[in-house]
């Protein structure tokens, strides 16, 4: 079953201190914690905050090609978790016809904020997470558990570079 979410919020986590993009289920309870790179957290940050750069960035890029060539990215989603590693697809539709594309998932979420297109996750990966150890010490690893659930929505704000 596939899960609609919406971006909560960027962050840096205080122990990694690596980007964090904070996936929720907006008619449930369901979040989901995605470690990016910098600069994957830059290009999201850059559209939630609708700064705008002199030229285009990637997903700038990828936007407009997928524009010029008439096609339309229908949903992104977040399909497995295998190994800490999470995988997507951004589905796009061209000439009527549906084509899902591999993607990290920052990259897509990336696009998708672009491109107005909704955020999916499968409801498996959001049970794999909740079961694997997303840092390799257990202890620090509950640390960012009890870290998350104690978040008070207010704190999922702004992305600070």
């Amino acid at each position: 079953m596939e899960l609609e979410m919406k971006i909560k919020g960027l962050m840096i986590d205080p122990i990694t201190n690596m980007p964090i993009i904070i996936l929720r289920d907006p008619n449930g309870s369901a979040v989901l914690p995605i470690w990016v790179g910098i600069f994957e957290a830059n290009a999201i940050a850059l559209q939630i905050e609708k700064i705008a750069t002199p030229r285009p960035m990637t997903h700038d890029l990828l936007k407009s090609a997928i524009v010029g060539l008439e096609a339309s990215v229908e949903k992104v989603l977040i399909t497995d978790l295998k190994e800490n590693t999470f995988y997507a697809l951004i589905y796009l539709k061209h000439q009527g016809k549906m084509m899902p594309i591999d993607s990290r998932p920052s990259d897509a979420i990336a696009l998708a904020l672009r491109t107005g297109s909704p955020i999916f996750v499968n409801a498996e990966v959001i049970d794999k997470a909740k079961n694997t150890d997303m840092t390799r010490d257990a202890g620090e690893s509950e640390r960012i558990r009890k870290w998350l659930d104690s978040l008070d929505p207010d704190e999922l704000g702004k992305y600070k570079m």
